[in-house]
């Protein structure tokens, strides 16, 4: 979600990596020991939790946590917990980084001291107030000066223990007064609106002149304040709980009388001294803060076109995405901004095929193809991280809670038994273990989606054509990232996948290790498996696997998937079995007097057709070819009053099917859609009710052979266009461009020195992948010119912003020590250089 500015959108995304804590405090009972765990907040709003860590006062989280952020902050906050069974678990001590200070710890591990928490400093939230003085002559003649102090409301006050029912108190000090009111309480509300005024009288000193009556004498005007405090009504014993307080002094007025701002509240002053930070341990953090200021979609076109036409350049060295992947210092920070935006125009396939193309040209050995982090193998890892995350959960996530679950001892190290531990029970195990991965994941080719199933296509393709003479080269060169780089993480660390919701537990964590191991070694198809393990017990285990079943099912398997998007599903020759089970289906009404009633019957989907039958293993009842889907959609609860109920259309009817639960509706309609998604004839609009009683219900249309009223479903993988904003992705590849612009430089340098000179090149330009210095030297002159234009853009926005912002607005409140940042940068920042 972006926050909007004049002109533009901004984004804000953190990234974060919990790794540990130390030197925690001692418990203060027997033990000594703590559970502990670790929260995110922005402010003082939680946002993720750790898993508990028990008995330890240097606990090991190890977990990522990445969100987009949807509203301004103030500090991004890390809070250490102590679990209490009887009572509200206890702070320990606190890590706060002010927003303005994030990019001080960008992309490093760093060590922050936890400070201590006092909930008189957990303060967060604004107040918009106005203080207007006005001059009164009383009834006996005396002039003074009445301050109004109007309270018009807060915003984005804490919510304390689940609820919040502020109230303020309204005081004017000096030093030798202090008249407190009170609002009223406003219940259930952290964003209350009081509306409320309050008057103090001032009373002037007799020296008192009409026509100077607001050059106030400095010492009074110095020593008076307005101080309002924030209180959250409670009925605990402990009283009401403080949330922040502001003062305005009234020389505030000399400036402009009325004087209304808004006000980020502020700790008390007198809060309770903090302990010293080395008392309370520390916690080791590493924290990336994003922050994307994008442009509407007309700015971005030069820029977007240029990386969008790289596929088609010739050389695609030459092209302005491949030039990125070589100035940036890492390939991936090139490759997921690049990925997404070719995921978001639809020419994701194109571009991965043509630089994984130049790259296999390039490789001597096909032992190790696609073998190095290059951009080839970053853009495929991100693709399939985005557009295959969906197939990774429906294929891994139920085999993976089992394991976590059951929690079966998998040890086949027999240095690392334990007493009571049997080699053979953990070995039978965990061969049962890897059996059951091995099995859902050779079985589950026609869920892959198309996108990656065109590229392996193309990857195939390639290194088949590079080396006729290795048959196996089109299975390692799709093996290398479907199991290396795909199912084995996800296996090893299931939770950076979310397949599970933490880290697992170092016994599960263990056996998940072991099964990676076998499935990456069994999907490799090397000579030599038992070979490839440089423990002894490992190869022995893995005789269990050297059958030629095994080698079988990875070719199938990995035909499947490296197969074109676009083809023919009968294509694969043998009929692969991919769902079955018992569902209710309606009578479709083939037979002119036939009853339309319900029956159960046994459904059986292969690769060819959609069949059913009375009983499983009965000779078909109904077959309806794959090309004769034409879509299969949900069907409207109303039609039949009955849950969970589907329909798969036909050329000339729909049949309309009951499964047993909305799990399995949805499973059964997303591998139908699947294995039907490249049907020719496929429907753009359907009937999402019957057809009864001479008319569709959802339309009412008479005509049984009426078009659909409404859009089918796309049959793409789990939203990927929709989830991908190619305006913010294009923002940040400019970004990326701007920060390495000396090596765009450089690159430009190395084209002219190589255009002009053959011998030895110098070693700062060896670097660099340029195989048409020409093509080269034009696309970057082209790069450079539109990240240029977009800087310009950026530096206009920057004055327009500064000269209209006004501190003390509701954006930008008195308090904002951002804004002030901001503020001193553009001042010190000459016209010029902006």
């Amino acid at each position: 979600m972006a926050v909007e500015e004049e002109g533009l959108r901004v984004f804000q995304s953190v990234k974060i990596k919990i790794g540990e804590a130390k030197n925690l405090p001692t418990y203060p009972g027997p033990n000594k020991m703590r559970d502990c765990y670790c929260t995110v907040n922005l402010d003082q709003e939680e946002v993720f939790r750790t898993q508990i860590v028990e008995k330890s006062l240097c606990p090991f989280y190890g977990e990522d946590f990445y969100c987009e952020i949807p509203r301004s902050f103030r500090h991004l906050s890390f809070y250490i917990f102590d679990r209490d069974v009887f009572r509200r678990d206890s702070i320990i001590g606190k890590v706060a980084i002010r927003k303005e200070d994030l990019q001080k710890y960008h992309n490093r591990d760093t060590w922050f001291q936890l400070q201590h928490v006092d909930a008189d400093s957990e303060v967060q939230g604004k107040v918009h107030l106005v203080l207007r003085l006005s001059e009164v002559i009383t009834d006996s003649g005396v002039v003074c000066h009445k301050l109004a102090t109007r309270i018009l409301e807060c915003q984005g006050l804490p919510i304390v223990n689940g609820q919040c029912d502020p109230y303020a108190t309204v005081t004017l000090a000096g030093p030798c007064r202090s008249e407190a009111k009170k609002t009223k309480v406003k219940k259930k509300t952290n964003n209350p609106q009081f509306d409320e005024v309050f008057y103090f009288e001032v009373t002037r000193p007799c020296s008192y002149n009409r026509k100077s009556h607001f050059d106030f004498e400095d010492e009074d005007v110095d020593k008076l304040e307005i101080r309002v405090d924030l209180w959250n009504a409670s009925n605990l014993k402990f009283g009401d709980e403080f949330l922040g307080e502001l003062r305005v002094p009234l020389k505030v007025l000399r400036q402009s009388s009325p004087h209304e701002a808004w006000y980020f509240l502020q700790p008390r002053d007198n809060g309770s001294k903090s302990m010293k930070p080395e008392d309370l341990g520390s916690l080791r953090l590493n924290v990336v803060y994003t922050e994307d200021h994008v442009f509407s979609s007309d700015y971005y076109s030069p820029l977007r076109d240029l990386l969008l036409r790289s596929a088609d350049v010739e050389p695609v060295s030459a092209s302005a995405a491949h030039i990125l992947g070589e100035v940036c210092r890492e390939k991936q920070e090139a490759a997921v901004p690049l990925v997404r935006l070719f995921l978001h125009y639809g020419r994701v396939v194109p571009f991965i095929s043509a630089i994984a193309s130049a790259e296999v040209r390039r490789t001597q050995d096909p032992n190790t193809i696609f073998r190095g982090n290059s951009l080839t193998s970053k853009c495929i890892d991100e693709t399939m991280k985005l557009a295959g995350m969906h197939y990774l959960h429906v294929t891994l996530k139920p085999t993976i809670e089992e394991i976590c679950q059951s929690h079966k001892s998998c040890e086949i190290d027999p240095v690392r038994l334990k007493d009571g531990e049997s080699l053979e029970s953990n070995t039978e195990n965990l061969r049962q273990y890897v059996d059951r991965v091995f099995s859902v994941i050779t079985t589950s080719g026609l869920s892959c989606p198309t996108v990656m199933c065109d590229i392996f296509f193309s990857l195939r393709e390639a290194a088949a054509k590079r080396f006729q003479d290795d048959l196996d080269v089109r299975y390692t060169a799709v093996s290398s990232f479907i199991f290396l780089r795909f199912f084995a993480p996800a296996i090893l660390s299931p939770n950076l996948f979310q397949l599970t919701p933490h880290h697992t537990d170092p016994q599960t964590s263990r056996t998940l290790t072991l099964v990676s191991k076998t499935i990456q070694t069994l999907g490799s198809l090397s000579k030599s498996k038992s070979a490839s393990f440089k423990e002894s017990y490992m190869a022995a285990f893995y005789e269990f696997f050297n059958e030629q079943k095994y080698a079988d099912a990875v070719k199938n398997f990995l035909d499947l998937i490296s197969s074109s998007g676009r083809r023919d599903p009968k294509s694969v020759q043998q009929p692969i079995l991919l769902k079955e089970g018992f569902m209710i289906k309606r009578a479709q009404g083939r037979k002119r007097f036939g009853m339309k009633n319900f029956k159960k019957r046994w459904f059986r989907l292969t690769n060819h057709e959609f069949t059913y039958q009375k009983s499983k293993g009965d000779p078909p009842l109904y077959s309806i070819p794959i090309e004769n889907i034409l879509a299969v959609e949900p069907l409207e609860e109303e039609s039949f009053k009955m849950k969970n109920m589907f329909q798969v259309i036909q050329p000339e009817r729909a049949l309309y099917i009951q499964a047993n639960n909305c799990v399995e509706a949805k499973a059964w309609i997303d591998i139908l859609t699947k294995v039907s998604q490249c049907n020719q004839k496929r429907l753009a609009v359907y009937h999402p009710s019957a057809y009864l009683n001479g008319h569709w219900l959802c339309c009412r249309a008479s005509s049984d052979t009426a078009a659909g009223c409404s859009p089918c479903t796309s049959g793409l993988p789990a939203n990927i266009q929709l989830d991908i904003d190619g305006d913010r992705e294009t923002e940040r590849i400019y970004s990326l461009f701007s920060s390495y612009m000396t090596k765009l430089e450089k690159m430009q340098e190395a084209c002219g020195s190589r255009s002009v000179y053959d011998g030895p090149e110098r070693e700062e330009y060896s670097t660099f992948v340029i195989d048409d210095p020409q093509e080269t030297y034009k696309t970057l002159k082209q790069v450079i010119t539109g990240v240029g234009a977009l800087e310009l853009e950026h530096a206009q926005h920057r004055r327009d912003k500064f000269k209209r912002t006004k501190y003390g607005s509701q954006e930008h409140p008195i308090g904002d020590k951002s804004f002030q940042s901001y503020i001193r940068q553009q001042s010190e920042t000459p016209a010029h250089s902006m």
